[in-house]
């Protein structure tokens, strides 16, 4: 009869190291999921938690299997001990709370937690769905503004291409903006703009298809988990009247929020409403767009655009295979940088003279992805003449881009070893002088005319201010932008390996619209 408190002591010990093992199991086999958001996080999880262990095996303590074998088979006996140990004082919690409550009140505590644990399953189950693509289907109407903003994307590039540095910005962010400023433009002013913008459509079929990109965006990011959103609003001043027509285009087109703000006696308040609102549609990541000084009494119209997207890649990059590397600035310049590699079936292709290397890495849904555009130089031959990133520019014409991701897109994706620096980068530019030289001018001097607005010539556009933001890493990317336009009174390969500078854009697969456009040339600015 002696034995039996013996007993009763000893088997819950035994019970919460069981249900620590089963825990330490679940977690190890949680590495046969298939590859998905929650799978990712629980490997993240399971390798926070195996840290020390992890170095005990690559400090040289298991350089051989016997000892190997034996650090894992301890550290399982460890961490079975250490989930039992959390685990007895989760339930002993539970039950401390539990004793206090009424037969009624338990009954309701388990039957929330019940449901609790139904939504969670259903949440984990419905994250392990594959993701796949939104069906789309291109208009006449839609095509023309993609092809327009493409073209627009790249002659705007050639005229950023000569500041020195990164180079990154949203061509769609630009040519929203500029097609709201548009809409109000009459006579000269208005053609120039449509020239520059490579606009070939009237009016009543322009502003709705920008209003079907919008709503492709939309149907995206309900569908594939990703963040993508594009936002618009309208920022007049409060004793200036506006054309009906006009704001209502704005508003059924563009979705854009029209708001009263007093830019003569309050420029201040008005510059931080403005860059509040910024800040809330790029999450924070595009604090300011604009200045107090940059406003004042002339200042009637502002009108701006954000887009902001964070997307997970297909096939993520494990945080343990980012290495420091070399990246070559140049011929005899180079920075050390986190290098993130995996082996895994991409697409790839190469420009019919071989000097241009092209890489897709797709999101989650495949809907988006990252093109690379690498020029091909080796390192390793400094004295010899070859093409880098400047011929790379030259070629990157509208005829030559769409011809390489044709091709792109007509490959099958390959086993490949991809090596991509991990980087951040933001970007603030004044585009006025660029647009200028595009054939933009009258919009931005005594000439302009934006009748559409408000009915008179006295309005013209001061400033384009874009500023854009992307960060590069393991898990996925993550970029925004905004562009602000005030308007006053007149007054195959077996390895990718990008270890030197490149161009990028992000693109939505479906209609073919470049959503961000970029280089980089160091990787550590």
């Amino acid at each position: 009869m002696q034995p039996e408190p013996a007993a009763k002591t000893s088997n819950p010990r035994r019970r919460f190291f069981i249900l620590g093992a089963l825990f330490e199991l679940l977690l190890i086999a949680c590495y046969l999921l298939p590859e998905s958001w929650l799978a990712v996080k629980i490997h993240n999880f399971t390798l926070v938690a195996h840290i020390p262990l992890l170095f005990l095996l690559e400090s040289g303590f298991g350089e051989t299997a016997p000892t190997a074998i034996l650090i894992l088979l301890v550290g399982f006996v460890v961490m079975s001990c250490l989930w039992g140990f959390l685990i007895f004082l989760v339930t002993k919690g539970i039950g401390s709370l539990l004793i206090r409550l009424n037969r009624n009140q338990k009954r309701f505590v388990w039957f929330g937690a019940g449901v609790v644990g139904l939504v969670c399953l259903a949440w984990a189950g419905i994250s392990m769905l594959p993701q796949t693509p939104r069906p789309f289907e291109s208009s006449l109407e839609i095509k023309s503004v993609v092809d327009a903003d493409t073209a627009f994307a790249l002659d705007l590039y050639q005229k950023l291409k000569d500041k020195p540095g990164n180079l990154f910005f949203s061509p769609y962010s630009i040519s929203s903006a500029l097609a709201m400023t548009c809409a109000g433009a009459r006579g000269q002013t208005e053609m120039e703009m449509t020239n520059a913008l490579h606009f070939s459509l009237p009016p009543e079929k322009l502003h709705p298809a920008f209003k079907a990109l919008a709503a492709r965006m939309d149907k995206i990011q309900r569908w594939n988990r990703i963040i993508l959103k594009s936002a618009n609003s309208l920022w007049c001043q409060r004793d200036y009247s506006l054309h009906t027509d006009f704001v209502r285009l704005i508003e059924e087109n563009y979705f854009a929020a029209a708001k009263s703000v007093d830019f003569k006696m309050a420029s201040i308040a008005a510059a931080d409403e403005i860059n509040r609102w910024v800040s809330g549609k790029t999450d924070g990541k595009i604090p300011k767009i604009v200045e107090a000084a940059q406003l004042g009494p002339a200042t009637r119209l502002a009108l701006c655009n954000a887009i902001y997207f964070k997307g997970k890649w297909q096939h993520q990059f494990k945080v343990s295979d980012t290495k420091p590397a070399l990246f070559h600035i140049s011929t005899n310049a180079s920075v050390t940088v986190p290098i993130m590699s995996q082996k895994e079936h991409f697409k790839t292709a190469y420009s019919d003279d071989g000097s241009v290397e092209l890489l897709e890495l797709p999101y989650a849904g495949t809907d988006l992805s990252m093109i690379i555009l690498l020029p091909r130089v080796d390192y390793f031959l400094p004295d010899v003449d070859q093409p880098g990133l400047p011929h790379l520019e030259k070629e990157l014409t509208v005829e030559n881009l769409q011809f390489w991701l044709k091709e792109l897109d007509r490959t099958t994706s390959h086993e490949t070893r991809v090596a991509l620096p991990r980087f951040t980068t933001t970007q603030n530019y004044d585009l006025v002088p660029e647009l200028k030289s595009l054939g933009m001018t009258s919009p931005f001097d005594e000439s302009a005319n934006f009748s559409g607005m408000d009915g008179t010539t006295n309005l013209f556009v001061s400033d384009v201010m874009h500023k854009a933001f992307v960060d590069v890493n393991e898990s996925g990317t993550e970029a925004a932008a905004v562009t602000l336009v005030l308007v006053k009174t007149k007054g195959q390969v077996g390895s990718f390996i990008v270890d030197h500078p490149f161009i990028f854009l992000i693109r939505d697969n479906g209609s073919g619209s470049i959503l961000f456009l970029g280089r980089i040339i160091d990787p550590t600015k």
